[in-house]
């Protein structure tokens, strides 16, 4: 399968149902919020675990599908792999001299884990692969409208020692929003694409992730999140034939004008629209949810 010819951009929208869609670690695992609008914030880091979950249970064991970062994976470890498929022999923190030789454990890399060919990697650690530039990026993702955090008190009936036994029972919180409604910027070069491999079979492992990937990742946290609109810009063009921003800004999301001076609680709340005399010529759209 050849690399992707077109450049992408996407909008994505997806919305939290009395759930955290992104705790932060450092404020006691609130959801993330912009401090100056109290918009809700899901990184970037985030959706990307999200989708490297996903890959991990579609193509369990299938070959060029392994996820380099993953949970407890010694990434020394990984690399060692490449020296060792190529016959080379890892100098500390070196590549090795020959420029063929150099770039053979960096391409055993992108070969053999999807998201490095998607999404790229920083090598460069004591058995040193290099650094690639990935081709799919992400912006944070905001809330359409300013959220309300709630903090829910909880008991547990268990205890973990048998001295606990008789105690009373211990207390604790969990923060969630009522609703939240979310979009996130995507970003696809063919350019880059050329540099780490990425085809067009990864690129539809990539549509299958953002619009299935919350169906796999349910939790007391996230009980009821959904992936709502997959907007895409295809370019004719490998290098894009419209500015990303121009793209984006033609896609609209608005509270409906029946609720709108109500707390928002579903995605019928709001309407999607897409301003298609705005799009410049060369550029397709295609709604993918």
């Amino acid at each position: 399968m050849t690399t992707i010819a077109n450049r992408y951009e996407f909008v994505y929208l997806f919305d939290v149902t009395n759930g955290n869609p992104n705790g932060d670690p450092d404020a006691g695992n609130l959801p993330r919020l912009d401090p100056e609008t109290n918009h809700g914030l899901v990184t970037d880091v985030c959706l990307k675990r999200k989708i490297r979950n996903y890959v991990s249970l579609e193509k369990e064991g299938e070959a060029g599908h392994a996820i380099y970062m993953q949970e407890k994976a010694v990434l020394n470890n990984q690399h060692r792999k490449a020296y060792q498929a190529e016959n080379l022999e890892p100098v500390d923190k070196r590549l090795p001299k020959d420029p063929k030789q150099a770039d053979a454990p960096t391409r055993w890399m992108c070969d053999n884990f999807f998201d490095i060919r998607a999404f790229g990697a920083v090598m460069t650690t004591g058995v040193n692969c290099g650094q690639v530039r990935g081709p799919v990026q992400f912006t944070f993702a905001s809330s359409i409208e300013p959220v309300v955090p709630m903090e829910v008190s909880i008991t547990r009936m268990a205890v973990t020692h048998e001295k606990d036994a008789d105690n009373e029972r211990t207390m604790g919180r969990k923060h969630i929003l009522p609703y939240g409604l979310y979009r996130a910027h995507g970003f696809i070069s063919a350019k880059l694409a050329e540099r780490t491999g990425f085809t067009e079979d990864d690129l539809e492992l990539l549509w299958r992730s953002l619009t299935g990937m919350f169906e796999h990742d349910r939790s007391a946290a996230r009980g009821e999140m959904a992936a709502r609109k997959l907007i895409v810009f295809k370019h004719d063009h490998p290098m894009g034939n419209a500015p990303a921003h121009v793209l984006f800004d033609a896609v609209k999301v608005a509270r409906t004008t029946t609720d709108a001076d109500l707390p928002a609680r579903y995605f019928s709340n709001y309407e999607v629209t897409i301003d298609a005399h705005s799009i410049p010529a060369g550029v397709t759209v295609i709604d993918r949810i």
